[in-house]
Formats: C-alpha cells, structure tokens, sequence
C-alpha cells in the first residue's frame, strides 16, 4: 500500500478495535449522505466509550467514514449520490476511468470498496455491515434490508421496525452490493438528520448490535437495557415487517414539492394528495403508508409506500426457502435462468402473466424491469453465504 493510500485509510477510519479473543468483523459506516452526521457522530462517542471500557471485545469492530467531501460541506452528495453508484458493472467502469477523470464520490467509492475488501480478507468470519443514516423527513428509527433470511434474522433482534424490498426501487446502493457479496448487512435510518434523537438512537443501535453479534457479552455491555429501552421507546414498540410498494421517482430536472406534514408510517387513503410535480398534484394510488417523503433540495426519489406484511406470509416464505423450492421456477412456463450461475430469473410477462410479485417475492425474489415484457428476477439466498451464520450472533432477550 502506497503512503498515499495509506493516509486515505487511516482519514477514512473513525475508529478500528481488535479484539483478544476470537470473533465476529462488524464494519459500521457513517456519512454515506453527507448531510446525515448522526452515524459519524455516533460512531467517535461510541469508539471513545469503547476504548475506556474494561469490557472484553471479541473480534473486530470498525467505523468507516463515507463521503468525506460531501460531509465537510454537509450536502448529500457533491457530483452523484454514492449511495447509487455500487453496482458491479459500475465499481468495475469506475475503476478503469482516469483518476482526472474521477467524480468526487468516484474517488470515494474507490477508496471504501477498497477497504471493505481488505477487511473481509484480513479479519475473520461472520462479517456483519451496518450503514448509519437519516431522514430528511420525521421518523420513528427503522432498519432496511435487502429480503434474504441471514438478513432477516439479525435484523429481528432489534425492536424497530424493518422494512424489506427497497432494493426493488434503487439502484447501486452500498449495502446491496455487499449484500451480494453474501454477507449480512443492514440499513439503519435513525432519525431527523438535524435531531439530537438521532445520534442518540444510532449509538443505541451500535450497542446492541455489537452484542446481537457477539463482539460483547450482554452482562459487559453496561447500557444494554438502557440502549433496548431507549429503541423500543422511540419506535412505539413497532417491530413489525413491512415492504416497499411503490415508489415516486421525480423527473431529472423536474421541480418537485412534497405536501408538508407527512411522517413516516403514517397511514394514507387512496387519492390523498402527496405532492406538487410542477404544477400537478401527485396522489397515492392505493391505501398505504408512507415512507421516507423528501424533504431536501437533494434527492430522486419523492417518497415510498409500504405495507405490512403478516406474520404468516414471512414464516411460509422462510420455509420454502429453506426448502429451496425457488430453483424449481425454471419448470414453471415463460421463466428460465437468466445467467449460467443461475443466481437470476428472466420472466416473460406475456407467457408468465399469471404469476404475481408477490409470489415470487416469497420465494425471496426482486425484481428489475427490463421492458414491458420482460422482468429481471435475483435472489440474495443464491448467494447469501448462510453457513458462515449458522449457531452465532444468536440473542434471546
């Protein structure tokens, strides 16, 4: 590593411990968005308590820096957004450009992607990935994950709310990529970007994911109860499982308003005017409830939709899964494997109309449309490295 290189890392780690004992890599990362401090914030008071404490860590634990430019002026992004450039096809054309010819969040994207592979190379298994962020809008805490059980099952620990199927809507988010990658990773909204609550619920959710991991023991972590309690309170004691249903995508370019007021999980009714695009009204289209609506100069996407999932349709999906019933789709008419790794589904839509999202989505497929009769179908359990996970970061409160 050249000393260049070397000084990058060392600006981009908010903080790094290692543990005596062997266990877990959790990465943490805090300013993806530049306007979003809390996960920075967050991550210095928790590595300063953490390096004065008698406890005894296990494994690895560090803090990555996102977009550090973006972050010093506090915008949320400077050229692009970085949360939207981690596609392999993208990280791949990004690395054979020219380093004058490099946006802002290129240059940062190489350096990340970089010191997330060296961290997956040099430290031990199970990795855990956890991105700090918040919203423009108010919120209850909330964690996202893309819908693959490892997923799911970490993510169940914590006593927010979690919402599955974003990965449907965006494209090249930082935790999909590394998702694909096999390993578990979790998005966590903490709040209003300009709330003292925010930062307050990020070090809660680092606390306790640093024992659901199993980097510390319960009876060694002194503010678990407190940091428990502190999530639970500011999430209404909300823990259910919802999914994304719609999205608003505005126009490059266009002029949009959202309606004042709207919080997320706010229920709304069909026809409820949700914003001005121009001069139009934008209405929901069915009976909903609302999920990040943009209340910030940057940003493409107006605002979501999510429903909640019953507990039933999440206990049959985890079970035809583990059956592996998916890798029989490719009998079923108008669906054949899209790759030669099978790791995708190509569906015809003229042939297999009669198959629903919802179907495959049990089955632990999202979707990307390529026309209007075609639909691109991945599965993270491909990949989803599900042995390495197998009997640990088990918690029962």
């Amino acid at each position: 590593m050249s000393k260049k290189q070397l000084s990058a890392t060392k600006l981009r780690i908010i903080g790094h411990i290692q543990g005596k004992q062997k266990g877990p890599t959790v990465v943490f990362f805090g300013g993806i968005h530049g306007n979003e401090p809390c996960g920075v914030d967050a991550l210095e008071q928790t590595f300063q308590k953490l390096k004065m404490s008698s406890a005894s860590i296990r494994g690895t634990i560090y803090g990555i820096h996102g977009n550090i430019p973006a972050q010093l002026q506090r915008k949320r992004f400077l050229d692009t957004d970085l949360n939207r450039l981690w596609t392999s096809a993208g990280i791949k054309a990004i690395k054979t450009k020219k380093e004058t010819d490099l946006s802002h969040e290129e240059h940062e994207l190489i350096e990340i992607h970089a010191l997330v592979l060296n961290i997956i190379a040099l430290h031990t298994p199970p990795f855990y990935f956890v991105d700090i962020h918040s919203t423009s809008g108010r919120t209850m805490p909330f964690i996202t994950i893309n819908d693959a059980l490892i997923n799911r099952r970490f993510s169940k620990h914590f006593p927010v709310p979690i919402v599955l199927g974003i990965e449907e809507y965006l494209e090249g988010p930082l935790l999909s990529y590394i998702n694909s990658l096999g390993y578990v990773s979790l998005g966590f909204e903490a709040g209003q970007h300009t709330e003292e609550a925010s930062v307050k619920n990020s070090m809660a959710f680092i606390g306790l994911a640093l024992v659901f991991a199993g980097c510390l023991q319960r009876n060694e972590a002194a503010n678990f109860d407190r940091y428990y309690q502190n999530l639970q309170q500011a999430a209404s004691g909300n823990t259910s499982f919802y999914e994304v249903v719609h999205r608003y995508l505005i126009p490059i370019g266009g002029r949009f308003r959202m309606a004042l007021g709207f919080e997320n999980f706010e229920e709304v009714r069909k026809g409820t005017v949700m914003a001005m695009q121009e001069e139009r009204k934008v209405r929901a289209k069915k009976d909903a409830i609302v999920f990040m609506p943009l209340y910030q100069e940057q940003g493409q996407e107006g605002f979501f939709l999510i429903r909640k999932i019953p507990l039933w349709a999440l206990q049959w999906s985890a079970l035809l899964r583990r059956l592996k019933l998916h890798r029989l789709l490719t009998l079923l008419p108008g669906i054949s494997w899209a790759d030669t790794q099978k790791e995708s589904l190509l569906v015809n839509l003229k042939i297999a109309r009669f198959f629903t999202k919802s179907f495959f989505h049990l089955l632990g497929y999202r979707n990307k449309t390529l026309d209007k009769d075609h639909l691109l179908m991945y599965n993270r359990e491909h990949t989803a490295k599900n042995d390495m996970y197998k009997n640990t970061g088990r918690f029962s409160k």
